[in-house]
């Protein structure tokens, strides 16, 4: 993955809004490497996000490179009437248009994972994704990008991509949800292709599953939050988690989970709690 530290925990900027700035902002302060945003003004504010690095890094607490900076190309279907390029343009156009205004807001010369927002269609991979996916791959082979990646994407689509593309992609960011195994289909896929999952609302998508008894139990053994259980869990059957909490004291409590291990039997217990 070109020699880029991979984080163990992403902090998502999604719907921040006004308050993208100075959260993502405190999300570093306290100690969050990797960033997650889009330039998709329907559900981000990727200019927040740049200010908000731009001041993090005039501290000296951290380098550039010492930074995972993540964000996507979104086809028109998924943005509001901001876009971010021509959309009667060719899709290579819109790439490179859409790329140039992410350097822009987030007053970057590189960016470490840029991830196509999900396919054109549900269902296969279309031309659209083609030239688009072309478009991304000669921004890495530029060195503008390091790695590339995929999301909201089904597991046949991960594979024709992976099987087709010339620059494979090292990331695929889902929505993680417990009643399919926490994705497992596509995480095994992952872990034989050498290819970094995300998960994303791991908590809100999984509300019922919060409340199984294993999960209580494992929050009163180890002395943690429910969250933490959860994404412990989460790095330690090899997916980076995503949060977008708004809270210092949950961002704190997200990054204090590497003291504790939960032991294989209880891994295979919170992975099967939404197929029983």
């Amino acid at each position: 993955m070109n020699e880029i530290d991979i984080p163990t925990f992403l902090y998502g900027t999604a719907w921040k809004e006004e308050k993208t700035k100075a959260l993502t902002h405190q999300a570093l302060e306290m100690g969050f490497a990797g960033i997650d945003t889009a330039n998709q003004r329907k559900h981000y504010q990727e200019e927040g996000v740049g200010r908000a690095i731009k001041r993090f890094l005039e501290t000296g607490i951290k380098k550039r490179e010492e930074l995972f900076i993540q964000t996507k190309f979104t086809f028109a279907s998924g943005q509001d009437h901001r876009k971010p390029y021509d959309e009667n343009a060719p899709y290579a156009i819109q790439v490179r248009q859409s790329f140039e205004n992410s350097l822009q807001h987030l007053d970057l010369n590189y960016i470490d994972s840029y991830i196509l927002h999900g396919p054109f269609t549900r269902y296969g991979l279309t031309e659209e994704d083609w030239e688009t996916w072309g478009a991304m791959e000669h921004l890495q082979k530029a060195g503008a990008v390091k790695c590339l990646g995929v999301s909201n994407c089904n597991l046949a689509q991960l594979q024709e991509l992976h099987g087709r593309a010339k620059v494979k992609p090292s990331f695929i960011q889902n929505r993680c949800f417990a009643a399919v195994g926490w994705d497992k289909a596509i995480r095994d896929f992952c872990k034989e292709n050498h290819i970094q999952y995300q998960g994303f609302s791991i908590l809100t998508a999984n509300q019922n599953e919060l409340s199984h008894p294993t999960i209580a139990m494992l929050s009163k053994k180890y002395r943690r939050t429910i969250p933490q259980i959860v994404f412990r869990f989460t790095q330690q059957i090899g997916a980076i988690p995503l949060t977008g909490t708004s809270s210092r004291q949950h961002m704190q409590e997200d990054l204090k989970i590497h003291d504790f291990e939960l032991t294989p039997d209880e891994l295979a217990q919170v992975e099967r709690i939404g197929l029983d």
